[in-house]
């Protein structure tokens, strides 16, 4: 059973309370590490409980979590209102900060960069000699197989060979094997 002295409310503010104060009231001369915290405490609050350094240890982890208080060596402060230090960066190399367009409203955004290498810059001269000595400038890549087909006796060097004579294009790869064909019984 509970006796009336651990049920009655505490005769004390709530220890973030108790914890502001006392940081406020040390911060003028600058120690406001843990035990100042709690023989400020002690000395301005009757009635404490018997845990209350364990307590006031536990309220303290807990602000300092929440960014309710920062430590500063061992003494603890209360954050800016105004955060000058930048956050915490993470793991790796930072991103590049992206231009602001509401800075440079006349500048017209660029072009995006062509993926891959850049060409090299051709010389004009070199490039219109091998256009006249070749004629027309030759296709990238291997030219296509020329056609040699047996063509009659009493045809024209020079005409093109008829389409029966073609055999039938293959394509690319290995031909299918062929299956033998099975007779059904």
């Amino acid at each position: 059973m509970a006796t009336e002295e651990e049920s009655k409310p505490p005769s004390h503010p709530p220890y973030a309370e108790m914890i502001m104060a006392a940081i406020a009231a040390l911060g003028e001369k600058g120690e406001t590490d843990e035990s100042a915290i709690a023989a400020y405490i002690e000395s301005a609050y009757q009635g404490l409980p018997e845990s209350h350094a364990a307590l006031l240890t536990a309220h303290l982890a807990r602000m300092t979590d929440d960014g309710e208080l920062h430590v500063v060596g061992d003494n603890y402060v209360r954050p800016d209102p105004t955060p000058a230090a930048p956050p915490k960066r993470g793991r790796g190399r930072p991103p590049k900060p992206k231009p602001n367009p509401a800075l440079t409203p006349s500048a017209a955004p660029a072009a995006p960069r062509p993926r891959g290498r850049p060409p090299k810059p051709k010389d004009p001269l070199a490039v219109a000699v091998a256009k006249a000595a070749s004629g027309l400038p030759r296709r990238r890549g291997r030219p296509p197989k020329r056609v040699k087909a047996a063509q009659p006796a009493g045809a024209d060097a020079g005409a093109a060979p008829s389409p029966a004579v073609v055999g039938v294009k293959r394509g690319r790869g290995r031909p299918p094997k062929v299956k033998p064909a099975v007779d059904v019984v």
